[in-house]
C-alpha cells in the first residue's frame, strides 16, 4: 500500500513562510512526476507545482518567483516553499505523485495526500 503524508501547514500572516514536505512511503517502486495542487473553498483543486523525475518544474503563474518546488529521491519526499504569501494563497495543499508500486510494476498510479490546510491572514 503507498501513502502520501502532507506537513507543514498552518496559519501565517501575510508576506511570511512556509515550508510543505510530502513523503511517500510504502513498497514503492518508482515515483515519477510530483506536485502540489490546491483548493480553495468553492473553488476548483488546481496546480501549483509540479516536478519530473528529472527535476523539470512548472508553475502556476499565480505562484511563479514566491514558491519554489523540490525533490528528494532518496527520502521519497517532495517539498514546497512558498515565500511571501498572499491572502489569496488560502486553501487546502495537496500532494500528488505518480507511483508505480512493488504491486503494480510496470504500472504507474497517481496517488494523493490527505491534504493540509494553509491560512494566510492579511
Amino acid at each position: 500500500q503507498v501513502q502520501l503524508v502532507e506537513s507543514g501547514g498552518g496559519l501565517v500572516q501575510a508576506g511570511g513562510s512556509l515550508r510543505l514536505s510530502c513523503a511517500a512511503s510504502g513498497r514503492i517502486f518508482s515515483i515519477n512526476d510530483m506536485g502540489w495542487y490546491r483548493q480553495a473553498p468553492g473553488k476548483q483543486r488546481e496546480l501549483v507545482a509540479r516536478i519530473t523525475g528529472g527535476d523539470s518544474t512548472n508553475y502556476a503563474d499565480s505562484v511563479k518567483g514566491r514558491f519554489t518546488i523540490s525533490r528528494d529521491n532518496a527520502k521519497n519526499t517532495v517539498y514546497l516553499q512558498m515565500n511571501s504569501l498572499k491572502p489569496e494563497d488560502t486553501a487546502v495543499y495537496y500532494c500528488n505523485a505518480e507511483i508505480t508500486s512493488r504491486s503494480t510494476w510496470p504500472g504507474a498510479y497517481d496517488y494523493w495526500g490527505q491534504g493540509t490546510q494553509v491560512t494566510v491572514s492579511s
